[in-house]
């Protein structure tokens, strides 16, 4: 027994090597995929539509180097017609002839189609990730596209892409079948209705056993005008999330991205990310998320937010409108009249009587009185209201004023050239540390292959002799 006390002992008080994360299983990603939860959540969430991507747009996604389909595409009986001949003529033609869409060229008319129904400008996704990494490259420096070509050149130019169409099941605990197969993925395309988004009034909030547990700032900037509205959009960010969200996402943990846009009256669900380390947990760590305490609510019990929870059914017409219903407890004794009225008259006789009262009285009085206090005190033990934590950044944050600071790790340099760029003379030094490394890998493989043609050059010799 005493072994068994000091060995749990041990664990409690041992450091924690690893993040205790729920196993994180393949159907998991497959459920935050936006082709997934957008239609459940279709009337929450802006103006959006899908295109099944087919396995050749998919190779050319993954294909090196970036060819993108001609604008305008010329007919081969005009330049028959021309009669225009040149010696470059057929290297050009062979240029501007390369189409890399004519293998998907459904998706290609999709696309278009798609830019002109909603409005000529989208932001593209995939399944799970937008290319906010390559708005370097585009001219707008943003992830607005008016043509097909826009989106070709973020797709192709963004590592998070990449990772959902390479690595989208990393890090997963794979179900027992015999041959360990990945489940296959319905990519789609993703375009959205490019709109004026506000990033200082987007949030994200962690979902832990379908309770919201915590709330983050999404931008990594000081705004002083949020923390006035702190209160307000935390409960209107657990309102729309316990009662819409929860009931009809199939996981118990996931994590939200929301939208308030003014006059902050309605809150937009932007994205849905799995319960797992590739999330970003922004101004939390996994391990307090992991960690954190939580009060349990039983079914039919009052919310998190110490309200009267409120509960919604899909029309009966089966449209995307909700009927909303407020569940209350009721006690009949404290709400019947004749409780009432007997409770009106006893106090009156206890006040007529108290003058004549004797010891005794007094003391089932004050022991009356303490009971009551006693019962209050226990309904306040149980009565435990969870309020998850709203952090958002501080003026003396580090992170408060990185308006111009690049945010993905793609933008970044390493920290030896940002040190070498601060002191004096600090590239000149570094080129020339590194030309000195180059020479030296240079001659180590001269030397290997000198010593290789030697030893090649006397195994001939002895054959011959």
């Amino acid at each position: 027994m005493t072994n068994l006390l000091e060995q749990e002992k041990r664990e409690q008080t041992s450091p924690i090597t690893t993040l205790p994360f729920p196993p994180v299983t393949p159907q998991h990603i497959l459920n935050t995929s936006f082709h997934s939860w957008y239609p459940r959540f279709r009337s929450m969430t802006p103006k959006a539509r899908l295109i099944p991507l087919s396995q050749p747009f998919l190779d050319y996604l993954r294909a090196d180097g970036i060819i993108l389909p001609p604008e305008h595409k010329s007919s081969t009986s005009d330049a028959e017609d021309s009669g225009y001949d040149d010696e470059g003529s057929d290297d050009a033609s062979a240029d501007t002839e390369l189409d890399p869409s004519e293998s998907w060229a459904d998706v290609h008319a999709a696309i278009a189609t798609t830019i002109r129904d909603l409005g000529g400008k989208v932001v593209p996704k995939l399944n799970w990730s937008a290319p906010k990494d390559a708005t370097w490259i585009a001219t707008t420096n943003d992830m607005e596209c008016r043509t097909p070509n826009d989106v070709y050149l973020l797709l192709k130019s963004s590592d998070f892409i990449t990772h959902d169409l390479e690595h989208a099941f990393d890090g997963c605990v794979l179900p027992e079948l015999a041959d360990d197969a990945l489940p296959h993925v319905p990519y789609h395309l993703v375009l959205r209705k490019a709109f004026n988004l506000n990033p200082s009034l987007e949030f994200r909030c962690f979902v832990r056993q379908r309770r919201v547990i915590a709330i983050s700032q999404r931008e990594m900037n000081h705004f002083d005008f949020l923390f006035d509205l702190r209160d307000r959009f935390g409960r209107l960010i657990r309102d729309f999330v316990e009662d819409r969200l929860v009931a009809g996402f199939p996981d118990e943990n996931f994590v939200a991205d929301v939208y308030i846009p003014p006059p902050h009256e309605k809150v937009w669900l932007i994205d849905v990310n799995p319960w797992a380390p590739r999330t970003d947990p922004l101004l939390f760590s996994w391990l307090e998320l992991l960690t954190l305490e939580v009060p349990a609510v039983e079914e039919g019990k009052e919310s998190s937010q110490g309200l009267p929870r409120t509960e919604t059914q899909p029309g009966a017409n089966g449209d995307d409108g909700r009927e909303e219903f407020v569940r209350l407890t009721i006690q009949s004794r404290a709400t019947c009249p004749a409780f009432s009225e007997y409770k009106h008259e006893h106090e009156l006789e206890q006040e007529v009587q108290a003058p004549l009262g004797t010891e005794g009285d007094g003391d089932d009085e004050s022991s009356a009185g303490s009971e009551a206090d006693a019962d209050v005190d226990a309904d306040a033990d149980s009565e435990t209201i969870f309020v998850p934590e709203f952090r958002l950044v501080n003026r003396d944050d580090p992170e408060a004023y990185q308006f111009s600071a690049t945010k993905y790790s793609a933008h970044k340099l390493p920290k030896d050239v940002v040190d070498a760029s601060l002191a004096p003379g600090g590239m000149k030094d570094m080129m020339d540390e590194w030309k000195r490394v180059m020479e030296r890998q240079q001659q180590e493989s001269d030397t290997d292959t000198d010593s290789d043609s030697g030893t090649k050059y006397r195994a001939m010799s002895d054959e011959r002799c």
